[in-house]
């Protein structure tokens, strides 16, 4: 590579990296501001979140010509189709990495932590106990040095504590990452949110607006691109959807509109509501505003009947408008634990 000379490459797969810069050669200072920042594990520079999304050529430009005004030559390659397949294997695999690192960063800083306190420990016990400052006796300069060693220790072992717990809170958020991202509820979400963008990528492909916006499909570039977009959330929406068929094999129940009839009861957040009618995506149930009501049906709510709607990945349990009479016979009101 030739001397002064800076490549910004974007792929979908490794997002947009800065390469030829060099440790304190200015090129960092005026690239920061235009977004790109140091990433440690790469030993190089790059823009965060770049990676899996389409290059910000703004940002790029930006700092291209950031670069190019303070002497350096700068080449601009962005290739759009080198990407990674929506596997989240590697996603995981970097979160169990991570959680193995802060694990080790935990470990390390705990046994600092006890070392620098035994250290205190064994200073302090050659002081007897109780004993103050000898002021004007010849060991007074000595014993104010091995109480001020004593302090320190102290100190630096309680903020080598404090570092211990920060990592190992690190260490579990990170840890929870696979579980969390692939929780049923969130899943059902996720995968309502990709098909509205899907099918705003579709009426775009045909010319059609979508979400109060249009694209020109004139120019072959926005093809492409929204080419590439629908390819992603196809395959995306498909692994999602078998995270949910895996899921329900496991034995969770998913609920949905063919689950509720009018009359029956629900189990919402520790309440019971009466459904009054199932939709596609939601059940109509009464509102109420008393706090102690565990059970809200359309006759305990007051003259003037509110209703709202709950989604289906709220509900968490199912009772027939006669398995509800029978436990409110048998003076039982509250949802199982």
């Amino acid at each position: 590579m030739t001397a002064n000379l800076i490549r910004i490459v974007h792929t979908r797969r490794d997002g947009t990296l800065l390469e030829g810069s060099r440790k304190h050669d200015g090129a960092s200072e005026l690239v920061r501001p235009h977004g790109f920042r140091y990433f440690p594990s790469l030993g190089c520079l790059g823009i965060t979140r770049s990676r899996d999304r389409q290059a910000q050529k703004w940002r790029i430009d930006s700092a291209a010509e950031a670069l190019r005004a303070a002497g350096w030559h700068v080449e601009v390659e962005i290739d759009e189709d080198v990407r990674r397949s929506f596997a989240e294997a590697e996603r995981t695999e970097q979160a169990e990495a991570r959680a193995e690192r802060f694990a080790g960063y935990a470990d390390n800083a705990a046994s600092r932590s006890q070392s620098l306190s035994d250290q205190a420990h064994g200073m302090a016990s050659r002081i007897p106990f109780g004993q103050p400052v000898l002021v004007g006796h010849h060991s007074e300069r000595a014993d104010r040095r091995s109480r001020e060693r004593i302090s320190s220790a102290q100190d630096k072992s309680f903020a080598e504590a404090g570092k211990a717990s920060h990592w190992a809170d690190r260490e579990r958020a990170t840890a929870s990452y696979e579980t969390f991202r692939k929780s049923p509820r969130l899943t059902l979400r996720r995968i309502e949110r990709l098909e509205a963008d899907l099918r705003r990528v579709k009426k775009w492909r045909k010319g059609k607006s979508a979400g109060r916006f249009e694209r020109d499909i004139a120019n072959p570039e926005t093809v492409t691109e929204l080419d590439r977009r629908y390819l992603e959330l196809t395959e995306e929406i498909s692994f999602w959807r078998d995270i949910v068929k895996k899921a329900e094999a496991n034995g969770h129940k998913f609920w949905g509109q063919c689950d509720f009839q009018k009359g029956d009861f629900a189990r919402v957040r520790g309440r019971w509501y009466e459904v009054l009618r199932s939709n596609p995506k939601t059940l109509t149930v009464p509102r109420t505003l008393d706090p102690h009501n565990r059970v809200i049906t359309r006759a305990n709510c007051g003259e003037r009947l509110v209703t709202h709607t709950i989604p289906y990945d709220e509900v968490f349990g199912h009772r027939s408008a006669e398995e509800q009479e029978a436990q409110m016979a048998a003076g039982d009101d509250q949802p199982p634990a």
